[in-house]
C-alpha cells in the first residue's frame, strides 16, 4: 500500500515487503534478541528496521551500534551507514544502550536474516486468493495544531500495492477514530484518503498512533498491518504562567552588591525545548522607583542586589512588577506578569545616640536602691528589637560602687539608681561618664564608621542630712598584754559625729563581751580590764578578742563597732609531754620517743630541753635522752634492763625556761607488738590481797556462829516441841553496813518481822539477797517455812503475824545446810579478793 507512485521493479517491491515485515517481526521480540529479514544487498542511509528502546532502557542517553556498517537513531531505528551485502546467510551485531547517571548498561543482540522469496501471480482460476506480503509504505505525517481547516483535512493517502491485483478496502482504528477522542480520523474505504474531521490541541494530543488496515472484500487481510503516526505540530498559543501570582521575599538592609534576593520561575505548556517554551525574565517596574535596586537574570529568574542604597529607614519594603516572555523574549512572543514584594529586615547599622550631652541629679547622702535619674536614646532601628534595645555603662566616676545602671525595656531609657549610701561630707557631688551602644553588635560598616560609642556626663549633687554618729572605721584595734593586773585602761573605742568630726556628747555602752573581761567607760569610751586577760582560754585559741560597742549621741541615733582587743602572749605556760604510759617491747625496741607541747606562741615555746629528773643512779644507768627535733627526744634503755614497768620522771623546759615534770610509766616488755603486752596484762591471774583474806576468815566464822545456832536450836526442839517466849523474838541479822536501814529478819517460827519500819512488802523466802545500801553490802540470811515471795507480799503497810503464815511451823524450818551457806558467802569472798588485789 503507498500514495500515489508510479509502478516499481518487482526487486524493489520484494525489499520493501521485507523490511516492513522485519518491523513487525520485531514487535513480537524481546529486548534481548532482535531479528531483522533484509535482502543480500542493501544501500547506505537505508532503513533496516525499528528497534524499541524504550522497553529495554528507558533511561539511556547513549546508543552505540556494534557495528561500523549500521546507526541507530534515537528512536530506535536502524540504518546502514554504508553498502551492505550479506555474503553469507545471516549476520549480527550489537546496539549498546547506556544510563550514564546511573552507570546501567543493556545490550540487544540483532541478528540480520537473508531471505529470497518471490512473489507468485496467482492463476485467476485458482478458486482461492492465498494473501502475499506486498508493500505498502506511510509517508511521515503531521498535521498543524489549531488548524483552521476547511475541515475534513486532507492528511494524506495509504495505498497498498496489492491493489494492482486485487479490489483493496481501507480502515484504520486506534486513538482519534475508535478510541477517544473518537471520530477525530477516518479514512475513504475505497481511495485511502485520510482526513482529520476537527481542530487538534497538542497540549492534550501531541501524537496519533494509527493503525492501517488493507483487506479484499470478504476480509481476507491483504498486507500485514501498517502502523500509522500522525504527529501534531505545535503552536505557540500558550502563555508563560509564573508559578506564583506574588512572590514574598526578605533581605537584609546590610547585604551587599550580587546577594541573591530569590527566585522566580514560569512554566509553558507548550513543546519542550523550542521556540515556543524559551523563556525570558526582565522586571518591567520597581516600587518606589528610585533608585534602582534590583536586577533579574534573564534566563534563570534569579534577582540580586545591584546597589548599596538598600536602607530600611528609608524604604522598608519594595515591590517589583516582574514579566516572562516566550520565544526568547521576542516582541511577538507571548507574556504574563507577577508581582514580587521584598521586605528589607533590619540591621544595626544605626547607633543608638543621647538627646543632650549633659545632665544633672541629686540624691540625699545616706540613700541607696533609689532612681535618681532616666536618660533617653533614639535609635532609628526597628523598635523592639535587639538592633534598638540599648545597653548602657557607666565609663568614669563609679570606681566606688556608689551608682548602676538598668536599662527599662519599655522606653529603651537609661535609669540611673544610687545602690551604695553617699557622704555628704566626703564628695558634694560626683560626675560620671555614661555610654551607650545595642544589644546586637554594629555591622561591619557601622562599626568601621562608628569607632566609639556615644557619651554623656552626669552630675550626681549629693544633700547634706543631719545624721546620727558614725562608728568609723568600723573595728579598731587595742593591745593589751596577757596577765595584765585587774583596772588596766586602755584607749577604747571612738565614735564621731560626721558633721562636728567629734566625739564630744557621745555615750558608749558594751554590748557583747564574750568572757566578761573588760568593761567600757560610757563617756570616754575607754575600757578598764575586769579579769585577768588569758590569752590560752579563748576558745578557739586567737590572738584577737572582739567587743562590740555602741556609740549613742543626744538624740539616741547609734552606730555600732568592734573593738579587737590584741591580747599579747606572755609565757605564763610551761611546755607538757603528751605521753603517759608507753609500752617497749625488748629487744625489738630499741627506744622509744616522746614529745611536748607549749599552748604559749611560738615566741615562747620551742626548741624544748629534755632530762632525767631528780633520778637514782640506778635510773640513770638504765635510761638515756637524747634530742631528735626541737618538741622531741628519744628515751633509749641499756640493753641489761629488766623486763618490769619503770616510773621515769622526765623535765621538759621551753627557750625561756619555764619547765615542768611528769613521769612516765614505761613498761618493758618481752614482745613484739606493743599490744601483746597490753592482753597479757589483762588476762594475768588474780591474786588475793590482804583484805580478800580478811573476808575470807570473816565468813569462816561466820559460818560457825550459823552452825553453834542451829545446833542449839535443834536441842531445844527435842525438849520442847512449842516455842519459848524469848525464842520467837530471836532475830538472826548479819550485816557489814553502818547505815541504818529496814532491819527485815526471820523469827523463830519461821515468819517475817520488820523491826524498824512497816515497808508496804513482806519478804519470806529460803534463801536471803544482798542488797546495797549506802554503798556498802548488807547479807541478810532469812529462812521461811513453806511460804513463797507472793504469799508473804502485803498490800498495805501494816502486817500481823498470820498474813504470812503459810502453815504449821516447825523448829527446823530455820535450819540452812552448808551448801546453802556455801553458795551464798563463795562469790562474794571472789569478789573482795578482787578488790583487795586492785587496791
Amino acid at each position: 500500500m503507498a500514495t500515489a507512485e508510479p509502478r516499481i521493479p518487482l526487486r524493489g517491491a520484494l525489499c520493501r515487503l521485507l523490511l516492513t515485515l522485519a518491523v513487525f517481526s520485531f514487535a513480537c521480540e524481546g529486548c534481548e534478541k532482535v531479528t531483522f529479514n533484509i535482502p543480500s544487498e542493501l544501500e547506505a542511509d537505508k532503513i533496516v528496521g525499528r528497534v524499541n528502546l524504550k522497553e529495554c532502557l528507558r533511561s539511556a542517553d547513549l546508543i552505540q551500534s556494534g557495528d561500523p556498517d549500521f546507526r541507530v537513531l534515537d528512536d530506535g531505528s536502524v540504518y546502514t551507514a554504508s553498502n551492505v551485502v550479506l555474503s553469507d546467510e545471516n549476520r549480527s551485531f550489537t546496539i549498546w544502550l547506556s544510563d550514564t547517571k546511573t552507570q546501567t548498561q543493556k545490550k540487544i543482540k540483532v541478528l540480520l536474516e537473508h531471505q529470497k522469496k518471490v512473489l507468485r501471480k496467482r492463476d485467476t482460476k485458482e478458486a482461492i486468493l492465498r494473501r502475499s506480503k506486498r508493500r505498502w509504505a506511510p509517508i511521515p505525517c503531521s498535521m498543524q495544531e489549531n488548524s483552521l481547516g476547511p475541515f475534513p483535512l486532507f492528511l494524506q493517502q495509504v495505498q497498498s500495492d496489492a491493489a494492482q491485483n486485487y479490489t483493496i478496502f481501507y480502515s484504520i482504528s486506534g486513538r482519534g477514530v475508535d478510541q477517544e477522542p473518537l471520530n477525530l480520523f477516518f479514512i475513504e474505504k475505497d481511495t485511502g484518503n485520510l482526513y482529520c474531521t476537527r481542530p487538534v490541541d497538542r497540549e492534550e494530543y501531541d501524537v496519533f498512533d494509527l493503525i492501517a488496515y488493507a483487506s479484499t472484500a470478504d476480509g481476507y487481510s491483504a498486507d500485514l498491518p501498517l502502523p500509522l503516526p500522525i504527529r501534531v505540530e505545535d503552536e505557540n498559543d500558550n502563555h508563560p504562567i509564573f508559578t506564583e501570582a506574588i512572590y514574598n521575599f526578605e533581605i537584609p538592609e546590610s547585604s551587599r552588591v550580587g546577594t541573591t534576593v530569590g527566585v522566580v520561575c514560569a512554566t509553558d505548556r507548550d513543546e519542550p525545548d523550542t521556540m515556543h517554551t524559551r523563556l525570558k525574565y526582565s522586571i518591567l517596574e520597581q516600587t518606589p522607583r528610585s533608585p534602582g535596586i534590583f536586577a533579574v537574570h534573564p534566563s534563570t529568574g534569579v534577582i540580586t542586589i545591584t546597589s548599596h542604597y538598600l536602607d530600611r529607614e528609608s524604604v522598608e519594603k519594595y515591590s517589583l512588577t516582574m514579566k516572562v516572555q516566550d520565544m526568547d523574549g521576542q516582541f511577538f512572543g507571548l507574556m504574563s506578569t507577577s508581582t514580587c514584594m521584598i521586605t528589607v529586615k533590619d540591621s544595626n547599622d544605626n547607633a543608638p545616640t543621647f538627646k543632650q550631652n549633659t545632665y544633672e541629679a541629686s540624691v540625699e547622702e545616706n540613700a541607696y536602691n533609689v532612681e535618681i535619674l532616666r536618660i533617653p536614646v533614639e535609635d532609628k532601628d526597628l523598635i523592639n528589637t535587639a538592633n534598638w534595645r540599648a545597653n548602657f555603662t557607666i565609663l568614669k566616676g563609679n570606681e566606688n560602687g556608689h551608682f548602676k545602671i538598668s536599662t527599662d525595656k519599655e522606653t529603651n531609657e537609661g535609669v540611673l539608681w544610687v545602690v551604695k549610701p553617699l557622704n555628704y561630707e566626703e564628695n558634694h557631688q560626683v560626675i560620671l561618664e555614661i555610654g551607650a551602644n545595642n544589644e546586637a553588635p554594629f555591622t561591619r560598616d557601622v562599626a568601621l564608621r562608628v569607632a566609639t560609642m556615644n557619651r554623656a556626663l552626669v552630675t550626681v549633687h549629693v544633700r547634706d542630712q543631719d545624721e546620727g554618729p558614725e562608728c568609723s572605721p568600723a573595728a579598731q584595734y587595742v593591745r593589751i598584754k596577757e596577765n595584765s593586773a585587774l583596772g588596766s585602761k586602755v584607749n577604747g573605742y571612738k565614735a564621731y559625729d560626721p558633721e562636728t568630726r567629734s566625739s564630744n556628747g557621745l555615750r558608749y555602752k558594751k554590748l557583747h563581751d564574750p568572757k566578761g573581761w573588760i568593761t567600757v567607760n560610757e563617756i570616754s569610751g575607754s575600757i578598764t580590764t575586769s579579769k585577768i586577760l588569758d590569752r590560752e582560754a579563748m576558745t578557739p585559741r586567737n590572738d584577737l578578742y572582739n567587743i562590740t560597742v555602741l556609740a549613742i549621741d543626744q538624740d539616741g541615733r547609734s552606730c555600732t563597732g568592734t573593738l579587737v582587743v590584741n591580747i599579747e602572749d606572755m609565757n605564763d605556760n610551761p611546755p607538757e609531754i603528751l605521753q603517759s604510759y608507753l609500752t617497749v617491747c625488748k629487744p625489738k625496741m630499741k627506744y622509744t620517743d616522746i614529745s611536748a607541747v607549749d599552748p604559749d606562741e611560738p615566741i615562747h615555746g620551742a626548741p624544748f630541753y629534755f632530762s632525767l629528773a631528780n633520778t637514782s643512779p640506778e635510773m640513770n644507768r638504765i635510761w638515756t635522752l637524747t634530742k631528735v627535733n626541737d618538741t622531741a627526744a628519744r628515751l633509749s634503755y641499756q640493753k641489761n634492763a629488766e623486763f618490769q614497768e619503770y616510773s621515769v620522771p622526765i623535765t621538759v623546759k621551753d627557750r625561756e625556761g619555764q619547765s615542768t615534770t611528769k613521769t612516765l610509766r614505761i613498761n618493758l616488755c618481752d614482745c613484739t607488738h606493743p599490744s601483746q603486752c597490753l592482753a597479757a596484762r589483762r588476762s594475768a591471774g588474780v591474786i588475793l590481797g590482804k583484805w580478800a583474806i580478811l573476808a575470807i576468815l570473816l565468813g569462816i566464822a561466820l559460818l560457825f556462829s550459823v552452825l553453834l545456832t542451829l545446833v542449839c536450836g535443834v536441842v531445844g526442839a527435842k525438849k520442847k516441841k512449842g516455842f519459848p517466849e524469848d525464842l520467837a523474838q530471836q532475830n538472826l541479822i548479819i550485816s557489814n553496813t553502818e547505815a541504818p536501814g529496814d532491819d527485815k529478819v526471820c523469827s523463830g517460827n519461821g515468819f517475817m518481822t520488820q523491826t524498824v519500819n512497816n515497808s508496804g512488802q513482806g519478804f519470806c523466802s529460803t534463801m536471803g539477797s544482798g542488797v546495797k545500801n549506802g554503798g556498802q553490802e548488807t547479807i541478810e540470811m532469812v529462812k521461811g517455812g513453806h511460804q513463797t515471795l507472793e504469799s508473804c507480799r502485803g498490800t498495805g503497810h501494816h502486817h500481823t503475824l498470820d498474813s504470812c503464815r503459810g502453815g504449821p511451823a516447825e523448829v527446823d524450818n530455820c535450819r540452812y545446810t552448808y551448801s546453802e551457806w556455801h553458795n551464798f558467802t563463795q562469790p562474794r569472798l571472789g569478789e573482795d579478793s578482787i578488790r583487795g588485789h586492785t587496791g
